[in-house]
């Protein structure tokens, strides 16, 4: 098979090693792609939101599967670009439809799904630009801290939580009228704040069947014990030790059979992963978001501790018959700590040169932000390399990470020293 990937990232890189492990897979492309990828995949300089263009290459390249991993383009509706298109009809497509990408496209979408199907999640409301008054009211009646979050795509940067109220009120003028995340945040979501440990849960589902894949917990703060401003994600750990058996039947029973479910009464198609961010309140689990992709850096975690053929299990996503699929996984945990740009995730400096990390033995190496110039890996984003190890116990894999990490360099590297701590 020849398969293309699109995305530029960690995540991206990470499927790109599980999928050219694969027997069936012939070719392997990856548009955009990074420096890491270039050494298992042929680069495309496609953006994954110029659906023409991939059309082009897909077409050129005789591809026979899409494995779409970011937002945006599924967001923007590439299933449905491709399903709707007869020369593409018969290429595989990874990812929701437009209508199940809404599910992250709009928060209030999702809280609203989640109502209908009795998905426990935080109370909230609603507003628009007109709405403000009612918004502030509404501010009024809720104890602090106050969660204010972007209807729309605001690149892991539309929510906000403050603890003071007329901050609070100013901060969603901010949002509906003078526009703070463009048009993402032309509807403004408020609700109350949950208090608990985080946790992510993936589902990979064909829109009738679904697998459950290994649990991990993602560290989004700058600084060390959750400190700071958030980033796009600073590490992780899989599993996550604390959902044990009797959490994870709560979170199948009351949150993941009835996404699936849900999705089907509205007849939405769904041949993807469903990304859901839980915090365990007590001890029950409760939804804070969807996300409609894999996460990063928990793809780091995830994927390398599946030892099925990928590739056999996206076909049969394809074909809905995921049923057919028993998940094989390594019992061991998998740690990874990102490296990332000084100044992330304020301004920072692009094109540092990076050495080291062919030299790193018995941990996984995933770059994110980085790309080739004259055969020199250079930075290139905020979030620029990911650092997996596996052990029976989670500590021992981040002391690999961790002594790897120390062998990588670039200028105005920052890391977290702490991924973990709350285990």
């Amino acid at each position: 098979m020849h398969i293309l990937i699109l995305g530029a990232g960690g995540r991206e890189h990470t499927f790109a090693y599980k999928i050219a492990q694969s027997p069936k897979c012939e070719k392997l492309f990856v548009a955009p792609g990074n420096a890491g990828t270039a050494g298992i995949a042929t680069n495309v300089p496609v953006s994954v939101t110029d659906f023409e263009a991939i059309k082009k290459l897909v077409l050129q390249e005789n591809i026979d599967m899409v494995v779409v991993g970011p937002e945006d383009p599924l967001v923007h509706g590439v299933y449905d670009f491709f399903k709707n298109d007869k020369e593409l009809g018969q290429v595989a497509v990874i990812g929701p439809s437009k209508r199940g990408a809404l599910l992250e496209g709009s928060k209030e979408r999702a809280k609203e799904f989640m109502a209908m199907y009795n998905i426990p999640t935080a109370a909230y409301e609603s507003f628009k630009a007109e709405s403000l008054e009612a918004g502030k009211a509404f501010l009024e009646e809720l104890k602090p801290p106050y969660v204010l979050k972007a209807d729309g795509l605001a690149a892991g940067k539309g929510v906000v939580i403050l603890n003071d109220l007329d901050e609070a009120k100013a901060e969603l003028a901010d949002m509906l009228t003078n526009k703070k995340f463009g048009a993402a945040s032309e509807t403004v979501v408020i609700e109350e704040f949950l208090d608990g440990i985080e946790l992510s849960v993936f589902v990979l589902t064909d829109g009738k069947n679904y697998i459950t894949l290994p649990t991990a917990k993602d560290y989004k703060r700058i600084g060390e014990g959750d400190k700071g401003l958030n980033t796009g994600g600073m590490g992780a750990v899989s599993p996550v030790p604390f959902a044990d058996v009797a959490f994870m039947e709560k979170i199948e029973n009351r949150i993941v059979k009835p996404t699936i479910e849900g999705l089907k009464a509205e007849e939405i198609e769904y041949k993807g992963f469903i990304f859901i961010g839980l915090i365990k309140v007590g001890d029950d689990p409760k939804v804070i978001e969807y996300n409609v992709r894999m996460g990063d850096p928990e793809t780091e975690v995830v994927l390398p501790r599946i030892k099925n053929d990928l590739v056999e299990v996206f076909e049969k996503v394809a074909a809905q018959k995921l049923n057919e699929v028993n998940l094989d996984l390594d019992p061991r945990s998998a740690a990874t700590v990102m490296l990332v740009s000084g100044g992330y995730p304020e301004s920072y400096e692009k094109g540092k040169v990076l050495t080291g990390s062919e030299t790193v033995e018995d941990s996984l190496v995933f770059h994110a932000g980085t790309s080739l110039k004259d055969d020199e890996v250079i930075t290139s984003g905020g979030r620029v390399m990911a650092v997996t190890s596996l052990h029976d116990d989670f500590r021992e894999a981040l002391k690999t990470s961790y002594k790897n990490i120390e062998k990588i360099k670039f200028d105005k590297m920052n890391y977290r020293k702490d991924i973990g701590f709350d285990l």
